[in-house]
This record gives structure tokens, C-alpha cells and sequence, in this order.
């Protein structure tokens, strides 16, 4: 153990000596792991000033208290209480919870190590963002969108080296938006290296939950809808405020339909089904397809991929505007069709996303997934964008922010020729 320490605190003072030079420019001494080396550079690119302090306008308690009521981890805080909170105290640490913003709003765990980060302002409240505190494990997995480990001198701030914490996302399992960050902080000392694989899976338990609560509500809903779509003629479906199937008739069943953001009664215009009547259930809606509308295609297409926690298209047609959430992998995809307007074959998208030009099956797999909801928009043999479709690419406003996850060699060329 002691042998152990010697080499932990060798390791802490070479990465020191690199985060102190990084600012500068100077040659490091040791380079640090990627995902700190990639939030350095976004702490830099934002100003932040490594001798800062930590402390942050903290939200008014009535603020805090509205903002656990909107967040689906409210809901499941006994089970990451009960999961975590607990080694955390036995460990001389402390769990924290926060928003999508990196606020935090729950903290529990060691007496002691409460008050220490109080002195941190690691509070309810705090805002904790890589752009408000630099590399840290809360902002750092909110920037990337992963789970991350970050160990005293590896936190950009110099206020941050005493401590140690590991945080993971956790991604709403109905529509796979990010609900907020499942950290746990400590001294230095209490350092881990498990401690990253066990913050990760109580946050995978939590999603676990939340997606056995939305399954009992299908349920409910398909014993509303069912007889219902019985009586009717033609295409419809009943689908949950998410877009999740719960029951269908008169065509093949969908796992999900991509609904608009601001959905109301009336007619409305879906990329994968084209136009539609939709009529509100208890806890969800009625979507029946126009047959035979003549109503024209979407003429235009926004791939927005200016923020990274923001990946989206958003489809234009005559009767509006419609906006799909996407994947990386799906993000990455339709960046390599924007910029081949004329076309890719699979063994190409295999090169363009992979290296590989063998990875076929993988790519036919996962654009069959994006035309269930973009079908309208995207033709094949050759892959591509339909015909008459003009298409936008949103670039972020820095080039290393490109999908900055992503190691297609599309997008690598992308990003070094700015």
C-alpha cells in the first residue's frame, strides 16, 4: 500500500507539472489521458482561470426545490441513496446529484466531508460546469457525455487538487435525453479506481427503474388504446408522449415514432409516416395516417451539430418544422452524407465513419434505423439525401468541437481542416 501511495503521488505531480504547462504552452512532461487532455482544452478556450475560486452564484433554495420537482431523479433518489450514498459515507465521501445544467440539487453522504465541500461550494445549488469550474468529473460528464474519473491535479482549477470524484450520465431511457449527473467526490485520499465502474452502474440501475415505471405506463395506455384502434379503418397507432409504441393496426408495428417536440391535435406531418391526424389519450396520443394526402416532401433539412450535448436534424416541410434527437454514430452518418451530396455506397459510409470499408452490415444496420424516422428525407442504392432536399450543416463554433467524441476519419478531416 505504501508502495502504492509513492507511485499514486509520483503520477499526481507529473500530471501537475503538464497542467501547469498546457496554460503556457509549453512542452508537457507527461501526457495526460485524452479526456482530460480534451476538457483542459475547453477550459482553456473558455477562460477559465486555473487560480479561480470555485464558489458560483448558488440557486435560491425555492429555485432548487422546483427544479427537483421537474427532474425524473427525484423519482429514483431512495434507490441512489440506498445504492450509493452509503459507501460514499462509509468512504469518507459524498454523492451528489445535479440537472442537465451541472447545478446541484441532492447531496448526501459523510458529515464531515459535507462541510469540507462546502468549502468548495460543492452545495446545493452550485453550479458546477466545465465553463464555471473547469475539468471536473460533474462538468466533465456533462461536456462529454461519458462517465469520467478526475483525480487531484487532474482538475484544472488549482483550488480542485485536494479532491478526487467520478461521475456518470444518466440518459432518460424514453427518449434518450440526458436527465443529469450521479457524482461521487472525496478527499484525495480517498481515491479508488473502482469507484468510476461503481458510480456507472447505479447510474444504469437508476435508468433501469425509470424504464420499468415507463413499461407499467404502456401498459396502461394499451388497455385505454386497444379496443379503440380496433373500430378504426386504415393506418393508426397509439403511442405514448415519448413516441413508444402502444398499440397499432392496419400496418407493421414501430418500437418508437418520432414525434415533434411541440405536438398538438390537428394535422401534422411526420417524416416516417407523412401526413397524420392526431388526437389525444390519456397518457398519450392517436395518430392515424392520411392515406393518399397530397401534401408535398420536406424541402429542407438542418443538421445541427454546434453543441455536443445537442446533436439534432431538424426537418423542414410545408406544414412546419419537425426535430429529431440523434446518436453520435447517427450524427457522424448523416455528416458524411451532407458532405457527399451525390452519394455513399456502404462500403464507403463503412470507410468514411469506421476505416474499415468491411464494416457493412454495421452501416445497412444502423441507416435502416435512422430512415424508421427520417424516410422521407433519405434515399439508397446509393445512400443519400432525396432528391430536391437542400441540406445545412450547423458547424460548432470551434473545429475541435466537431463531434468531439468521434473518431470517424470523416470527421477527423473535418475537424483539422476547420
Amino acid at each position: 500500500m505504501r508502495l502504492a501511495a509513492q507511485e499514486s503521488d509520483r503520477a499526481a505531480r507529473l500530471v501537475h507539472r503538464a497542467r501547469e504547462a498546457r496554460p503556457a504552452g509549453d512542452r508537457m512532461p507527461l501526457a495526460p489521458r485524452a479526456d482530460i487532455a480534451a476538457s483542459w482544452n475547453r477550459a482553456l478556450r473558455s477562460g477559465v482561470d486555473p487560480e479561480k475560486s470555485t464558489h458560483s452564484a448558488v440557486l435560491e433554495p425555492d429555485e432548487v426545490e422546483r427544479r427537483r420537482r421537474s427532474s425524473a431523479l427525484g423519482e429514483v433518489m431512495p434507490l441512489l441513496g440506498n445504492a450509493l450514498a452509503a459507501i460514499a459515507d462509509a468512504s469518507q465521501q459524498i454523492m451528489v446529484v445535479t440537472d442537465v445544467e451541472g447545478r446541484v440539487l441532492w447531496r448526501q453522504g459523510n458529515t464531515g466531508v459535507l462541510r469540507r465541500a462546502d468549502g468548495i461550494c460543492l452545495s446545493e445549488g452550485a453550479a458546477w460546469s466545465e465553463q464555471s469550474n473547469g475539468t471536473n468529473a460533474i462538468g466533465t460528464a456533462l461536456a462529454s457525455r461519458a462517465p469520467v474519473q478526475v483525480h487531484s491535479t487532474e482538475h484544472f482549477v488549482r483550488s480542485l487538487h485536494g479532491w478526487t470524484c467520478a461521475a456518470a450520465p444518466v440518459r432518460d431511457p424514453r427518449d434518450g435525453r440526458l436527465m443529469g449527473i450521479v457524482d461521487v467526490s472525496g478527499p484525495a485520499s480517498t481515491f479508488h479506481p473502482t469507484t468510476l465502474a461503481l458510480v456507472g452502474s447505479v447510474a444504469r440501475l437508476a435508468e433501469s427503474e425509470i424504464r420499468t415505471w415507463h413499461l407499467e405506463s404502456i401498459d396502461r395506455l394499451r388497455s385505454v388504446a386497444a379496443p379503440m384502434l380496433c373500430r378504426l379503418g386504415g393506418r393508426a397507432l397509439a403511442v405514448d408522449a415519448h413516441g413508444w409504441l402502444a398499440a397499432v393496426t392496419g400496418m407493421p408495428p414501430v418500437d418508437r415514432l418520432p414525434l415533434p417536440k411541440s405536438l398538438r391535435p390537428g394535422r401534422v406531418w411526420l417524416p416516417s409516416l407523412g401526413m397524420c391526424r392526431v388526437e389525444p389519450l390519456p397518457g398519450g396520443w392517436l395518430v392515424q395516417v392520411a392515406d393518399g394526402a397530397t401534401d408535398s416532401p420536406p424541402r429542407r433539412l438542418v443538421l445541427d451539430l454546434s453543441r455536443p450535448r445537442g446533436l439534432a436534424v431538424n426537418v423542414v416541410s410545408p406544414v412546419g418544422t419537425w426535430t429529431q434527437r440523434l446518436s453520435p454514430r447517427h450524427a457522424e452518418l448523416l455528416f458524411a452524407l451532407a458532405l457527399h451530396r451525390e452519394g455513399r455506397t456502404a462500403s464507403e459510409l463503412a470507410e468514411d465513419i469506421f476505416g474499415d470499408p468491411t464494416r457493412t452490415v454495421t452501416v445497412r444496420a444502423e441507416i435502416s434505423r435512422l430512415r424508421r424516422h427520417l424516410a422521407e428525407v433519405l434515399a439508397h442504392r446509393p445512400y443519400r439525401f432525396g432528391e430536391g432536399v437542400e441540406v445545412e450543416v450547423i458547424h460548432p463554433e470551434h473545429p475541435d468541437d466537431l463531434l468531439p467524441g468521434s473518431k470517424a476519419p470523416v470527421v477527423a478531416a473535418a475537424r483539422s481542416t476547420g
